[in-house]
């Protein structure tokens, strides 16, 4: 005969695994999206300076699964909810790692292009999850070579690429046979450049503000209804301006028309800036999604991240990606949500310049990087690692402990009890010597709360994590009521713990700021040009900008911190504009002000 805990201790055993099992999945991501990026090595021999990036993204949905390409990164992701993404180390794959890859699916299998040499046959696997990549052999060889390369197959079966990356070239177009190796059928057409004089988005420089040639890049088409759109990258990947454009046709090989609402994804503000040399993927609910190349520029100008935002076509046709809020927690696609361009959670940042503390000793160390900043390639280096830079909304600026063990905490306080949805951690490569993909790579840390600053509560245990985690964004099942948090460090593999971001992301208890008053807009002489002013809200943390071609439509939009003024250097000079602003703050977002506009 059975006794009681044999009877009951099964019951429980189960219950908790049932529990377990309907634990709450994350409903929510943060840019930059937090994948195991690979640490660079096609310069080790001749820099040794060791850094991780993610850039040029070309993501496809294939069979229900989506795939991230991503230079360099020595194999690629795959994800079932573009929440989790798995990297896949192919059977056969480029030895030097893939340059821009360009990505497609063609019947029943995916193909790729992405030699590093600019010249190389098209590649291909229905097994992509295995990565049993096939060559054929016919390496296509147009003159220059092919760069950025973009392969786009049209609903007839016709296939196309597009390709370039110069400050000279323009982009241009080549139909490909799919019945015969994907050779070439013709010679290369050149389609069209930048035009700077005209756009003041494609100038040079961080704001815009360089003499220097910029570069136009990464094409990537999308087809919606009859409508070719052929997206492309400028000025330049290491600048907070770094935006994507689009050109539109009747056909896939032309002539392309500029789209005055030009450019589509743009983000020179905020925490991580730039969102440019994209890719734009429809996922499982019909809805339109953009991922974007965003800059660090630290240990080297091609310091880089990926982020992901909703994008979309409007009734009239143009197209939009909303990057309003851009690195502040978003709905997944798996969320229904009343309106797909608006996925923002309405969780505020918490943590913006608040008082913060360690009981670590700052680093004393020169800094080991590739330093272009003098020949106006990069931005100047930011030397203080003081602890203070932990939540500075600064990806480029960041704390370095003199030492990694786990005894090390970080206490912010943020002087009054709020509702905390999530925190963000950004762990950052300072003087780092990993190279590749090694499989020791984890973040091992604890999260712990307090109303008072004395007695704890941990929220998040981290402290058996065996991934990768190089911007592990931990989203609460239930909001936290707490004034302090902690990030307890418990391992990294890097020689030295660094952090660029420390980011609490919930709701504050006061009210939403009061919409800013006096707005207004003055087109400079020089039309690419126009200044915004305002007055200054008491309690406003910060301003979002809104602006575009229609007064119902302005979908491009600039953030910024403790400023009650802006200069827009994005305009079309031959195009009339509307604006607005509001206000935002730990507690919520004014109204917007009323419309603008300037001939």
């Amino acid at each position: 005969m059975k006794t009681i805990c044999q009877i009951i201790l099964p019951v429980l055993i189960l219950f908790n695994l049932t529990i377990f099992a309907q634990k709450k999945e994350k409903t929510t991501y943060c840019n930059p999206i937090d994948i195991d990026y690979s640490y660079m090595s096609h310069y080790r021999a001749r820099t040794d300076v060791s850094y991780r990036s993610g850039a040029d993204p070309a993501v496809v949905n294939f069979n229900g699964k989506y795939y991230l390409f991503v230079t360099r990164s020595h194999g690629y992701w795959v994800s079932e909810d573009m929440s989790t993404w798995k990297f896949i180390k192919p059977v056969a794959w480029y030895f030097k790692g893939s340059n821009a890859p360009a990505a497609a699916v063609y019947k029943d299998k995916i193909i790729v292009y992405g030699d590093p040499s600019g010249r190389g046959p098209v590649i291909e696997t229905a097994n992509p999850e295995i990565g049993d990549w096939q060559t054929n052999y016919a390496v296509l060889n147009p003159p220059g070579g092919i760069q950025d390369p973009c392969l786009f197959v049209d609903d007839d079966g016709r296939v196309f690429l597009y390709e370039e990356s110069s400050n000279k070239w323009p982009i241009r177009v080549v139909e490909l046979d799919p019945d015969n190796y994907f050779v070439p059928m013709g010679e290369e057409k050149d389609l069209f450049n930048l035009e700077p004089d005209k756009h003041g988005w494609e100038r040079f420089g961080q704001d815009h503000k360089s003499d220097l040639d910029p570069y136009i890049e990464g094409p990537w088409m999308v087809k919606h209804g009859d409508t070719y759109y052929l997206e492309y990258g400028a000025p330049g990947t290491q600048w907070n301006v770094y935006a994507d454009g689009v050109y539109t046709s009747k056909d896939p090989l032309g002539p392309f028309e500029y789209a005055p609402y030009n450019p589509i994804s743009y983000k020179p503000g905020g925490f991580l800036k730039g969102s440019g040399h994209g890719s734009t993927v429809r996922d499982n609910n019909g809805n339109y999604w953009h991922f974007a190349t965003m800059a660090i520029s630290v240990n080297y100008k091609f310091e880089r991240r990926i982020g992901m935002y909703p994008a979309g076509f409007e009734d009239n046709g143009n197209m939009y990606v909303n990057t309003a809020y851009g690195d502040y927690p978003h709905y997944l696609p798996d969320e229904k949500v009343t309106e797909h361009k608006k996925r923002f959670t309405g969780w505020m940042l918490l943590s913006y310049n608040k008082p913060v503390t360690t009981n670590s000793p700052l680093v004393k160390k020169d800094i080991h990087v590739v330093d272009e900043s003098s020949s106006g390639y990069m931005l100047e280096q930011i030397t203080d690692f003081s602890i203070k830079r932990i939540n500075d909304e600064e990806i480029r600026s960041y704390w370095v402990s003199e030492s990694n063990n786990d005894s090390i905490y970080v206490d912010i306080d943020l002087e009054e009890n709020m509702n905390i949805m999530a925190v963000q951690i950004n762990f950052q490569d300072f003087n780092s010597k990993i190279f590749g993909r090694p499989d020791t790579l984890k973040h091992q840390f604890v999260i712990k709360t307090s109303l008072d600053g004395k007695n704890w509560t941990t929220v998040a245990d981290y402290s058996d994590n065996q991934k990768d985690i190089p911007h592990a964004y931990v989203e609460f099942e239930e909001p936290v009521e707490a004034r302090y948090i902690r990030y307890d460090h418990v391992y990294c593999t890097n020689e030295y713990l660094s952090i660029s971001e420390l980011r609490v992301f919930g709701k504050g208890k006061k009210k939403a700021p009061k919409i800013p008053k006096n707005f207004n807009v003055v087109r400079q002489e020089d039309r690419r040009n126009a200044d915004l002013t305002w007055d200054p809200v008491k309690g406003a943390m910060g301003y979002v900008i809104y602006w575009g071609i229609e007064p119902d439509k302005l979908n491009l939009s600039a953030l910024m911190y403790d400023k009650n003024n802006y200069e827009l250097r994005a305009l079309n000079t031959d195009q009339e504009y509307y604006y607005q602003v509001e206000a935002f703050n730990e507690n919520g977002i004014s109204e917007r002000s009323d419309v603008q506009s300037t001939k």
